[in-house]
């Protein structure tokens, strides 16, 4: 770093240059300092300019002014000095040219940067040319083919005017009464849904009236107004200016009209751009969509827990053909509901949700049809509809139902609410209707109408007498102080032309009249009461009634407070204003009941997941479905075991009383057989295929119940113990065998009974050992009947402290003289001639014991009875070595086997017939059970009322509870949210 000497500049330099500052490279000093060279090295010759300078530096003082300094006298310097002030003009000049250089610079570059900002800025900016589709094509074509600068030269001066316009007597007197015609004109064009101004509602009894729009504040009231205007020597041309003033709002309503319906169509075609995605954006639902879900599981809510929430809603309500639903109508721009002349047609609240779409057409909640409301025949579906679920939803025995039916209706410049129709109120029970009806509907109406927020649309008939309503005083008693009611009087047409005094009707509209009160009193006309008028034909009435009707002529009635279209306006603003009001705190009501819900679960049931009714059916279900398919793997081996221990069951009785013992006691094989062979054939006809198909089904059942009584030990909840019992009770109940296999099941066994031969030595055993263990076991049942008939031994009297009882006495005496006889006479037959029970009662008579004969006959009965299975398994010893001789057909042999021989065949038909019933039952029945409890489990899962009879607890009633909870937390957040985005 190079420094500055002493030796090198002057003491000008030198102060001008800081003494730590250097450069990397060398220049002269008169290139750093020329204005300072100019001064003080001008004139000193003695002095020699270095030729490079050893600092470069950068200061401010460099630019300024500096004074020359003062010349010597005299001499050499004063020629130098005045030599130098000959050319100050061509310096100046010189330092001038500089100075417009840099000028010159500093605007090119200035400009330059400006340019390059807008450019920047105009990048920024969104093209506006895509939006150019908003604005109708009519516009563009009106602003190319009229010229306004031209059109705007052409109109006269406003001099000009005045002086064609007629002289006015004394305007001082009659400016007042401008005033008020003014006022006249801005209320009724002002009070106009599509002229810019907001709605207003009609005024509250003893208020001060609000005007719509003015352009001055009216300093007259109307009473001091006409005062001063029949103070007016020109009356006559006030009412002309005043009946002008009219035509011109009546002119000016109907280009406002004309305007909504252009903009009405504009909107169709963008609903229907934005439906096919031309601008390809997100679908979202639509505000009142997203509060209709809410409304409806509300509304499930609700009606199962027996609550009532505090969402809004609008609840019409009035008397009985007082045209509550000729009022919806008219708001829905359809005619959808079920008409009637006189009678009842609303039996069920109706929920209706309006929206704005770009078609016309009506959906139920619990459907996907569209109906079409531009076309005739699917608004006749549409009532039919109605109709038939109103009558579904009406139990028997009422006349009334409670239960909501939810509709939603869109359309091109339909209003955004939801609406409840409730049946109309009505004052006398009349023939075929329940005696409670008219407590039911003012019982629904009063828990609609007690929501605080619930905003109550009062429908009063206008062509009757007031005296004669209902509705009023039920209105009053939900909402005393009018917050929340708007009051609509109906058929006014018909009032004005029946009531002699027009005055009552402004009463009414006023609210002076009935002792309820409202937010807004209007009037409306609803058609000529014809049910085959169109929505079209029935504005165009109403609005050709109003404008010609005195009434509105004479100021009865204020602009705003006539016609259905400010009707819905008014309650469409109102609807959305308590939304935005109760929303969300309706929806922290719900968080706080979420949190003491959930806390519940945690501490009751903490290891189990929250399932609710249908999630617990579901996973029944599908247990039910498992133990079902679970007896198709049972093995036939275990199927024919217990249908032949069944059947068997079924039919020892009858074979060993019937058949074996009759034929037995016949003494002759030849007899024995022949006895045999027509009983069996009698049994196989007509009885055995029924007891056989009859066993079946019960083991099918008896299977069914011991799988599933084997799954619920898995770890089963016992929650569903109700709903697999009542399942299985139906599935059998439902269960049709079929039938056409018994006519096969009774020729097989028809043949195996009839088959005789049996083939081997183990045959002969099984049926020796069948036969055996039959009699055995009814020997077992004989003694035991006779021991309970004669009363206990004496051991069993000294062991167990019992004793006979005075009836048992007799009945061992007789079993003892009995014995006695038949062991003198072994060979006898099986029922005790007279004689002989006349000896066996007189010989009891000898010991003093008096028996009756019928007794005697029992007694000897189980005591033959015995004696027979005795000698019969004696018999059955005798016959284990007989099967040589059967196959020689006992030629040359005493002992005949021919009992072995039936209990051989009674076994083999046993055998068959299970085969052949497991084979039916596996390959038709169990596949066929399966179906039956399909559809069970369907039909029960559509049905609600059975689910919940058969799931029931604390359990299912808390995960319910949640569940409904939760979604309807966050139906209402994103309802919330969706309403603060297009706030």
């Amino acid at each position: 770093m190079l420094r500055v000497g002493s030796a090198v500049a002057c003491m000008a330099c030198r102060n001008l240059v800081s003494p730590n500052m250097g450069v990397r490279f060398r220049m002269p000093l008169q290139k750093l300092h020329p204005l300072s060279r100019a001064i003080h090295h001008r004139y000193n010759a003695s002095v020699t300019p270095p030729h490079r300078s050893a600092a470069r530096h950068f200061t401010s003082m460099s630019r300024l002014p500096m004074q020359p300094p003062k010349p010597s006298p005299g001499g050499h310097g004063s020629w130098r000095y005045q030599q130098h002030r000959n050319f100050w003009m061509l310096r100046l000049a010189s330092r001038l040219l500089k100075l417009r250089y840099i000028v010159l610079g500093s605007a090119v570059g200035g400009g330059y940067t400006a340019k390059k900002t807008y450019e920047e800025w105009k990048d920024m900016l969104p093209d506006m040319g895509e939006y150019n589709w908003v604005i109708p094509d009519f516009f563009w074509e009106l602003s190319k083919q009229i010229d306004l600068d031209k059109l705007t030269k052409m109109l006269p001066e406003l001099v000009e005017i005045a002086k064609f316009l007629p002289e006015l007597p004394d305007l001082d007197k009659i400016g007042e009464n401008f005033t008020f015609l003014k006022s006249i004109l801005f209320t009724g064009v002002g009070s106009k849904g599509a002229s810019g101004q907001r709605l207003l509602l009609a005024e509250a009894p003893g208020d001060t009236p609000v005007k719509a729009a003015t352009d001055a504040p009216v300093t007259a009231t109307p009473e001091a107004s006409g005062k001063q205007f029949r103070k007016s020597s020109d009356k006559e041309k006030v009412d002309q200016l005043q009946e002008e003033l009219l035509r011109t709002q009546m002119k000016y309503q109907r280009m406002l009209e004309r305007l909504e319906k252009e903009n009405k169509e504009l909107r169709k075609v963008v609903l229907q751009k934005d439906e096919k995605g031309i601008h390809q954006r997100k679908v979202k639902k639509s505000l009142i969509d997203m509060y209709s879900e809410v409304l409806d599981i509300l509304s499930d809510f609700d009606s199962n827990y027996n609550t009532q929430d505090h969402l809004p809603r609008v609840v019409v309500v009035g008397d009985q053909s007082a045209g509550k639903t000729s009022v919806l109508e008219m708001i829905a721009q359809a005619r959808i509901f079920p008409r009637g002349s006189g009678e009842m047609m609303t039996r069920s609240p109706v929920k209706v949700t309006l929206s704005e779409g770009p078609h016309h057409v009506a959906m139920f909640k619990d459907s996907s049809r569209e109906f079409d409301l531009g076309k005739e025949e699917d608004l006749a579906a549409l009532r039919h509809e109605i109709e038939l679920r109103m009558r579904k939803s009406v139990k028997e025995g009422q006349t009334v139902s409670p239960e909501t039916i939810s509709l939603s209706v869109k359309g091109p410049g339909i209003q955004r609410m939801v609406l409840v129709d409730l049946p109309g109120v009505i004052s006398t029970v009349t023939a075929g209707m329940a005696t409670d009806t008219k407590e039911t509907i003012f019982g629904i109406s009063k828990n609609y109408m007690q929501n605080p927020n619930a905003i109550i649309l009062c429908i009063q008939d206008g062509s009757v007498d007031a005296e004669r309503s209902i509705v009023t005083d039920l209105v009053s008693q939900m909402d005393p102080h009018g917050k929340r009611t708007i009051f609509v009087l109906t058929k006014v047409d018909l009032a004005e032309k029946n009531l002699a005094s027009p005055n009552r009707i402004q009463q009414i509209v006023e609210g002076k009249l009935f002792p309820m009160k409202a937010l807004g009193y209007f009037a409306v006309v609803t058609g000529k009461g014809s049910a085959g008028e169109s929505i079209d034909s029935i504005k165009d009435y109403e609005e050709d009634f109003f404008q010609n009707s005195r009434l509105l002529r004479d100021g009865m009635l204020k602009a705003h407070q006539v016609t259905t279209k400010n009707l819905s306006l008014a309650v469409s603003d109102c609807f959305w204003k308590m939304v935005r009001e109760s929303v969300e705190q309706q929806a922290d009501a719900f968080k706080a009941s979420r949190f003491n819900l959930e806390t519940e679960w945690k501490n009751n049931y903490p290891r189990l997941r929250e399932l609710d009714r249908n999630e617990l059916f579901e996973k029944a279900k599908n247990e039910i479905l498992d133990e079902v398919i679970s007896l198709s793997q049972v093995t036939p081996k275990h199927w024919e075991a217990i249908l032949q221990k069944k059947l068997w069951e079924r039919v020892s009785t009858h074979v060993i009383e019937n058949i074996y013992l009759p034929a037995a006691q016949t003494m002759n094989s030849g007899t024995f057989n022949t006895t045999v062979d027509i009983k069996l054939k009698q049994w196989t006809d007509k009885q055995l295929p029924h007891k056989a198909l009859e066993v079946a089904w019960e083991t099918l059942q008896e299977e069914f119940a011991r799988f599933m009584a084997e799954y619920k030990g898995k770890d089963q909840d016992d929650i569903f113990d109700k709903l697999k019992e009542a399942v299985k009770d139906e599935s059998i109940k439902r269960h049709k065998w079929n039938e056409t296999a018994m006519d096969s099941l009774r020729v097989i066994q028809h043949n195996t009974l009839e088959d005789r031969s049996i083939t081997d030595k183990p045959q002969w055993d099984a049926a020796i050992q069948f036969m055996e263990e039959t009699l055995q076991a009814r020997l077992k049942d004989t003694d035991s009947v006779i021991n309970d008939m004669a009363g206990p031994y004496w051991k069993q009297r000294w062991m167990s402290w019992t004793s006979r009882s005075p009836e048992q006495h007799i009945c061992n005496e007789t079993k003892k003289e009995l014995e006695r006889l038949l062991k003198l006479h072994e060979d006898h037959t099986a029922y005790l001639a007279n004689d002989e029970v006349t000896t066996v009662r007189k010989n009891l008579e000898g010991r003093g014991v008096e028996v009756d004969p019928v007794l005697i006959k029992d007694t000897w009965h189980q005591l033959y009875r015995r004696h027979f299975l005795q000698k019969a398994l004696h018999h059955c010893n005798l016959c284990r070595r007989g099967f040589y001789y059967y196959q020689r057909q006992f030629v040359d042999s005493e002992l005949e086997c021919n009992d072995v021989v039936l209990f051989w065949r009674i076994q083999r038909m046993l055998l068959i017939t299970a085969n052949t019933l497991r084979q039916q039952l596996i390959n038709t029945e169990v596949r066929r059970l399966e179906k039956n409890v399909k559809e069970v489990l369907e039909d029960f899962g559509e049905d609600n009322e059975r689910k919940v009879h058969l799931i029931t607890g604390r359990r299912v009633q808390l995960a319910e509870d949640l569940k409904k909870v939760r979604e309807i937390q966050e139906k209402l957040e994103a309802f919330i949210e969706a309403l603060h985005e297009e706030k």
